[in-house]
């Protein structure tokens, strides 16, 4: 039989031969991506409690491998070449170099190898199971590796951590488009590229495409960034196409045309050039991404053979259904590994707030620092609220970053409270500055409170000085 996949049926998966039933742990992970690694590594730590991941790909899952790591290890260098050549007294290269940038791209996945993360967790006391998990009962699970099944039960906990698939719209049927895995694991860097998609991975993707030598044309259904403020979107619009980069918003694709379309791999041309046709327009190009979105990757696992609500099972990182992000999935993991550590010794189970705030940077140029809740998502939730909004230019540390530093920051506060509910950071190298103000809002830090906060001059910092003092 062959391996199961992720759509293999259930009762296909428990007749598979059973060499090595009976094994147990205290606690089974299905998924070994950054969030499943992290659940494992707290439900089991300072004990004598055992603990399995069970992954059918590379240990370390999307963000090691095809995401997080991949895209900032060739966003960063763009961005420091972009602010060194709008910098007085330094002359580099107007081109970057494509086959260093690919270079360092894989030196940071390992060369998409993960003995690294194996000895990690070998060397915490968490076994790597290799096959596909799925939950054939009570804290039962089957991994099938091969058409070898092996029966694996935990005595305390099972979860979830099989992170998302990329949604492709159905005109893209038979066209093989690039998903985003094919975006960061670029091998041969098309002439031409159509970006199909308004969010981050579009807007990041064609960043890195740019610079590579493609020529490319962004296709967004709304406008870019569109749950950000709407500030944020029109900025990296312009840097976009400033940049290069054909910017076309608020057009829906219609068609889509592929003479002949194969899948060469991760990262190759896929066939013939591809039309798009969007807005009524028609665009080609040698190779088309998709980037319109991610959906939980749930089916096959056998959550439909047990009861979701049950106390031993758990899903943490994209499999939840909460916000795709990494830094968030191991969020959810550290407090589902201390709850599990807590009630298999019969603590006390931690405390934990319900309003934790949503941080976030895109790693464009400018970069998009945000966290909680945008003027808009305030004013949804009837929050009374006052809104400082200052222009970066204006700060002295900005603006000896880089000779053309252009930005904007606002905070969305709550009146009633005296609080910051919200933050947004667009601008050169602000990916820092949004920790400030996930702290404060955490902390539930009253203005008041804040303004005896006191920035060192000359530094970026000194937006919060201007911000506060906006509101008088």
């Amino acid at each position: 039989m062959a391996a199961a996949s992720a759509s293999t049926p259930r009762e296909e998966i428990a007749g598979l031969d059973d060499e090595k039933s009976g094994d147990e742990y205290d606690v089974l992970v299905i998924g070994g991506g950054p969030a499943g690694e992290v659940a494992a590594q707290y439900a089991i730590a300072g004990s004598d409690r055992t603990a399995a991941i069970i992954e059918h790909e590379l240990l370390g899952g999307e963000c090691s491998y095809w995401a997080c790591m991949p895209s900032k290890a060739l966003l960063r260098p763009i961005e420091v070449h972009a602010g060194a050549r709008n910098l007085d007294g330094i002359k580099v290269a107007k081109k970057l170099l494509p086959e260093e940038l690919l270079r360092r791209r894989d030196a940071w996945v390992k060369q998409y190898e993960d003995g690294g993360q194996v000895k990690w967790a070998g060397g915490i006391g968490i076994d790597v199971i290799r096959g596909h998990g799925v939950i054939t009962g009570e804290k039962t699970v089957v991994v099938d590796n091969g058409g070898t099944g092996r029966t694996i039960r935990a005595r305390q906990a099972v979860i979830v951590a099989t992170g998302s698939t990329p949604v492709i719209p159905d005109v893209f049927a038979g066209t093989q488009p690039w998903s985003s895995r094919d975006a960061t694991g670029v091998r041969e860097i098309p002439a031409s590229l159509i970006v199909v998609g308004g969010g981050v991975v579009a807007c990041e993707a064609a960043t890195w495409m740019s610079a590579l030598g493609s020529a490319v044309t962004l296709l967004s259904r709304g406008t870019l960034l569109g749950k950000s403020e709407p500030f944020a979107g029109k900025l990296v619009a312009k840097a976009l196409a400033d940049s290069g980069i054909e910017v076309r918003q608020k057009v829906d694709v219609t068609e889509v045309r592929r003479p002949v379309a194969d899948d060469t791999g991760i990262g190759r041309i896929h066939g013939d050039q591809v039309t798009v046709v969007a807005g009524g327009e028609e665009f080609t190009a040698d190779e088309v991404l998709v980037a319109t979105g991610r959906r939980p990757a749930r089916d096959g696992v056998g959550l439909d053979a047990v009861d979701e609500g049950a106390s031993w099972l758990y899903a943490v990182g994209d499999a939840s259904g909460g916000p795709a992000l990494t830094h968030w999935g191991k969020y959810q993991a550290r407090k589902v590994g201390h709850l599990i550590a807590a009630r298999a010794e019969g603590r006390p189970e931690p405390v934990v707030p319900d309003d934790v705030p949503v941080p976030q940077v895109v790693f464009t140029d400018p970069q998009v620092a945000s966290v909680g809740l945008t003027k808009k998502e305030a004013g949804d939730k009837g929050l009374d609220i006052t809104i400082a909004d200052v222009e970066l230019s204006g700060v002295a540390g900005f603006g000896l970053l880089r000779d053309d530093a252009q930005g904007r920051a606002r905070l969305v506060i709550d009146k009633a409270t005296d609080t910051i509910v919200g933050a947004t950071f667009v601008g050169p190298e602000v990916d820092e500055l949004v920790h400030a103000a996930t702290i404060a809002i955490v902390g539930k830090v009253p203005t008041s409170v804040l303004r005896h906060a006191v920035p060192s001059y000359p530094t970026v910092s000194e937006v919060w000085l201007q911000l506060l003092e906006s509101l008088d």
